[in-house]
């Protein structure tokens, strides 16, 4: 019984002693760690929607509810998440504040179409545009309100109701071919586009049109105390959702608060430094282990977690679910602001290849692309950064596509699509160039997917390393 009361009070002496074990300023210190990394996680949609923003009102002429565009598709210089280089992209930013309701104004697919995405500062899909859209390419006036709107909404406009004032729409102008005269049609379609205030729509200004080429946009995650900069943007910007009131005095913990200027001192800084960088560790260790395969057996995987999926479409306001976890490691290396995930487009990622090892920029690797692929538009395939998930820097070219006319296929109707630093000897066409001393990721993209696809009749081989 003695033995037994002094192992109890040894114990309870080795609790005190480990909870004696931090001094006050230790913990202190600990808790903004701890926090940073939380915060960093749920904010993560947030700051990429500000970061992108930033970018524009910095590096080109460009404003809040205007329209940016790229006249080419994509190459390196764009450095967002996962872009896709095989469509005209253009981006605008609204912002209601001030002008109060948003049109977004999208042709009818009359000799071109859009594949678009609108969603609120926090990433959330509000709606789809275009021919797998609210509008169903019939074209549409889709109306961004502000919090808390309860005007009258007028006959004529798809109302999407918006938590946040800043917002943006990612819209795609769609390709036949890469071909000059292709691209020229894709971009006057494009510019059919328009984006105006509610309050001007009987006589709407002409929208402006900023090109974007050739400026290196770079809004990949900034994984340093400057994340918290970008937060702290947001958090003043922007009302609390009801969701995310918990954070207040989290992020109060951190020297971020509503209505107070965000100056951290010399020490927060450098605890706000070990959070984020303990941030990304874990995010970049979830990433190789939590993605969900696509097919039962292979190395392609779903874009998105599913549960992630549910939710956005719920506005993230069910009431036993809010997979903020899922959300962060997601929005860390792709763009999911989808409403209706599968019916214009379906992505699939791979980040390794048939034998399980990552893809390694100093080999080579073949990916066979079975005949008949299931897209009712086109599909493609993109070398990505591992390490930013972004095109990868100072290459010619990023992607290959089934609008490429050049590209050779076999007897069978199958392409072999080829990855590495060369090209493998009259492959050129098929050929996507990689850094040698960089790891690359792969994203497969099918555009107007069909029923193949998801029933898995058609089944995409991994890629295999050819040259060791």
């Amino acid at each position: 019984m003695l033995r037994l009361l002094f192992a109890a009070m040894a114990a309870t002496a080795a609790v005190a002693s480990a909870a004696a074990a931090f001094s006050p300023r230790e913990l202190a210190e600990r808790t903004i760690e701890r926090r940073a990394v939380e915060a960093a996680i749920w904010g993560i949609p947030a700051v990429n929607y500000d970061l992108m923003l930033q970018e524009m009102l910095t590096k080109t002429k460009g404003k809040v509810n205007q329209i940016v565009f790229w006249s080419r598709p994509l190459d390196w210089h764009n450095q967002t998440l996962t872009p896709n280089p095989d469509a005209i992209y253009l981006m605008t930013f609204t912002d209601t504040r001030d002008v109060g309701p948003v049109v977004i104004e999208v042709p009818p697919a009359e000799g071109g179409s859009i594949n678009g995405n609108i969603v609120d500062a926090w990433q959330m899909p509000l709606e789809d545009a275009g021919p797998s859209g609210a509008d169903q390419g019939k074209g549409g006036k889709y109306l961004i309100l502000p919090p808390g709107y309860t005007d009258r909404i007028p006959d004529g406009y798809i109302p999407l109701k918006s938590n946040t004032y800043g917002g943006y729409a990612l819209l795609r102008s769609n390709l036949a071919s890469h071909s000059d005269a292709d691209i020229s049609r894709s971009v006057a379609y494009a510019k059919r586009l328009k984006v105006y205030p509610l309050s001007q729509a009987a006589n709407p200004p002409e929208t402006v049109f900023t090109d974007a080429r050739d400026v290196l946009f770079d809004s990949t995650i900034r994984y340093d105390a400057s994340f918290f900069k970008n937060l702290d943007r947001i958090v003043q910007a922007e009302p609390w959702l009801p969701r995310d009131r918990v954070m207040i005095d989290q992020l109060k913990t951190l020297g971020i608060e509503k209505g107070k200027s965000y100056k951290p001192d010399a020490k927060t800084t450098k605890q706000l430094e070990a959070g984020i960088h303990e941030a990304q560790q874990w995010l970049e260790a979830k990433y190789d282990t939590d993605l969900i395969p696509f097919y039962e057996k292979g190395r392609w995987n779903f874009p998105a977690n599913p549960d992630l999926v549910k939710a956005a479409v719920a506005s993230f306001d069910e009431p036993d679910a809010y997979p903020v976890d899922i959300r962060g490691l997601t929005y860390s290396y792709v763009y999911v602001g989808i409403k209706r995930l599968g019916a214009g487009q379906f992505y699939l990622i791979s980040i390794k290849d048939k034998d399980g090892k990552s893809f390694d920029g100093s080999k080579t690797y073949r990916l066979n692309v079975p005949a008949n692929v299931p897209v009712e538009q086109y599909w493609s395939l993109t070398a990505y950064d591992r390490g930013t998930h972004a095109l990868i820097r100072n290459m010619p070219r990023a992607s290959r596509s089934s609008q490429i006319q050049e590209l050779a296929k076999n007897a069978d109707g199958s392409v072999d699509l080829f990855l590495g630093p060369e090209a493998p000897k009259g492959k050129d066409a098929n050929w996507i160039p990689t850094d040698p001393k960089r790891d690359f990721e792969l994203m497969f993209r099918l555009y107007a997917p069909t029923k193949a696809l998801f029933d898995k009749t058609w089944v995409l081989p991994d890629a295999e390393r050819v040259r060791k």
